[in-house]
């Protein structure tokens, strides 16, 4: 069983936890993480819970919330992890949907904000209480089987409300062996510590699955609490690996170029004749003197950037959530920085992909992890079976009826795959455009294309639903003329149906705070459309010149 094999590598005087505070790091060994779940385990004990309980956890990533969740899930309750900084009235939704015993919040602004919005909620305790107390004994073993839930992991719901996604000891079991067994790999089987620096919210499903990976493999976990202080941070852990989502990937390629193209001169000139070489020589269209700026530039240039933007360990970026963008893929592979794809959703207890770290193709999120299946169903829908799959949704049982079907999952995401198994992710299905020429237009892609050459823009969203053409809305500070310049470059690539032909700018991002991303970033298209809906009109009366 899982946890007792993490607590098992809890049993050492070596440093697996660390963070900063106020400018301090404040580090912890296995034992004395072991020693905090003790006491948690204890607090927990009292309060007369039965095996099965919910208990929610509302807490930003520190040591503490790692020490809860782990004793949470060993005294047989359930844990509910939620994200600090959603909505207070979201997360009482949620925690009304699963009705837990008790609610265990890591300050009291988290907790005040939870008890305004729910004057009758289930007791609430903060982490204070929880580690002032004594300490229960750390050799008493969790009992659990692998059939028991251990989790509730609240979807991201962009169309609707979100919805309690149950995992069993099973299947976090099977995935810490996939896990594990891919960053082997990575790291050649070496011996000692790992250095991993994390960024992620730990209530999010592939968050928390490279936690609980990080303790099984006893690896040095470096946490960061304040995203301003991202990038010394991420330098001062030099990190063997870390889990990212595409938008940091994308926001640091573009601060590279952005920098170089500041400061001129020969690093600029070198930089952009190696960039040049780069992408021809994976076109297989190299020219002789290629192979010479790129000397050059691995030689004077590369190195530099890689150095300061992430440290002088790295053997590999992972990144997951959402598609990469292909040319970011590349760049990083350019700089010798291997990016690794990984694809899956909490239903799939995060994973059902993984890049192989021998074998990486760009553009693809690699094969099925061991012992999963996966195949094209209708509409080349992804469809998974395996002992990663979840159980169902919580109190939902049409929603799970309509999610597993014949013993398979259906991701209703788009996709395909080669004769080497490595698949891509092409879209939603869901997310689908069809147009009233019925056309239908997987939006990502485009959406994608548009992003990457607009300076300035943080989103594009596709609109299009039942109209004769596709129009777009750009959000951040983006020149008219630059977006223009961006779609007349990306149409001209694109069959006639496809192709964007109006455009509108909206200088504030859409975010968590406006209620238009979800908890993980994603688009609320619904939502987008609803709040937009005279803007978009606009864009169907009068078709600006594409």
């Amino acid at each position: 069983m899982f946890l007792e094999t993490i607590f098992a590598q809890l049993d050492t005087d070596a440093p697996i936890l660390q963070q900063l505070r106020d400018g301090q790091t404040v580090a912890v060994t296995g034992r004395e993480l072991r020693s905090q779940v003790g006491q948690a385990r204890a607090f927990l004990s009292s309060k007369g819970l039965n095996k099965g309980d919910r208990c929610a956890l509302l807490a930003h990533n520190n040591i503490e919330w790692v020490a809860m969740d782990l004793a949470i899930m060993a005294e047989g309750l359930i844990v509910v992890p939620l994200y600090a900084r959603q909505a207070p009235a979201e997360l009482v939704a949620m925690m009304k949907d699963c009705s837990p015993a008790l609610i265990c919040c890591g300050d009291a602004a988290l907790r005040d904000g939870i008890v305004q919005n729910w004057p009758e909620a289930p007791p609430q305790l903060l982490f204070d209480e929880v580690f002032s107390g004594p300490e229960r004994s750390a050799d008493e073993k969790p009992l659990l089987a692998d059939s028991d839930p251990v989790t509730i992991i609240y979807t991201s719901g962009t169309s609707g409300k979100a919805k309690g996604v149950v995992l069993t000891a099973g299947n976090i079991a099977h995935m810490l062996t996939c896990t594990s067994g891919r960053l082997d790999l990575l790291m050649n089987n070496r011996q000692g510590q790992d250095r991993v620096f994390h960024y992620l919210p730990f209530c999010f499903a592939g968050s928390w699955i490279m936690l609980l990976t990080c303790l099984l493999r006893r690896s040095r976990l470096t946490l960061n609490s304040d995203l301003t202080k991202l990038s010394g941070e991420m330098r001062a852990a030099a990190p063997d690996y870390f889990l990212n989502v595409p938008q940091l990937l994308e926001r640091m390629r573009k601060a590279v170029d952005e920098q170089l193209w500041k400061n001129g001169g020969i690093v600029l000139a070198i930089y952009r004749r190696a960039k040049g070489a780069w992408v021809r020589k994976q076109e297989k269209q190299a020219k002789f003197s290629d192979a010479i700026w790129l000397v050059l530039a691995n030689t004077l240039i590369f190195p530099t950037i890689r150095e300061k933007m992430i440290g002088a360990n790295l053997k590999a970026l992972i990144c997951g959530s959402a598609p990469l963008n292909l040319d970011t893929q590349l760049f990083f592979m350019m700089l010798g920085i291997p990016v690794l794809q990984v694809y899956g959703l909490t239903e799939t207890t995060a994973i059902c992909t993984m890049d192989d770290p021998r074998r990486v193709e760009p553009g693809r999120v690699g094969p099925a992890i061991s012992g999963v299946e996966m195949k094209l169903g209708e509409s080349d829908e992804i469809i998974v079976r395996g002992p990663n799959i979840f159980p169902g949704y919580w109190n939902r049982p049409q929603e799970t009826a309509k999610a597993l079907r014949d013993g398979w999952f259906h991701t209703g995401d788009q996709g395909e795959v080669n004769q080497a198994g490595n698949w891509r992710i092409i879209g939603r299905i869901k997310n689908l455009i069809i147009l009233g020429s019925g056309h239908n237009v997987a939006p990502e892609p485009i959406e994608d294309e548009i992003l990457q050459r607009v300076p300035g823009a943080q989103q594009v969203v596709l609109m299009g639903n039942g109209r004769s053409y596709l129009s777009a809305i750009i959000t951040g500070d983006v020149a008219r003329e630059k977006a223009q310049a961006a779609l007349d470059e990306v149409n001209s690539q694109l069959p006639h149906y496809k192709q964007v032909r109006a455009f509108h700018l909206h200088k504030e991002p859409f975010s968590i705070e406006n209620d238009l991303l979800t908890a993980n970033g994603k688009l609320k298209r619904d939502a987008i459309a609803a709040r937009m809906r005279v803007e978009v009109e606009e864009m169907y009366q009068v078709k600006q010149a594409v």
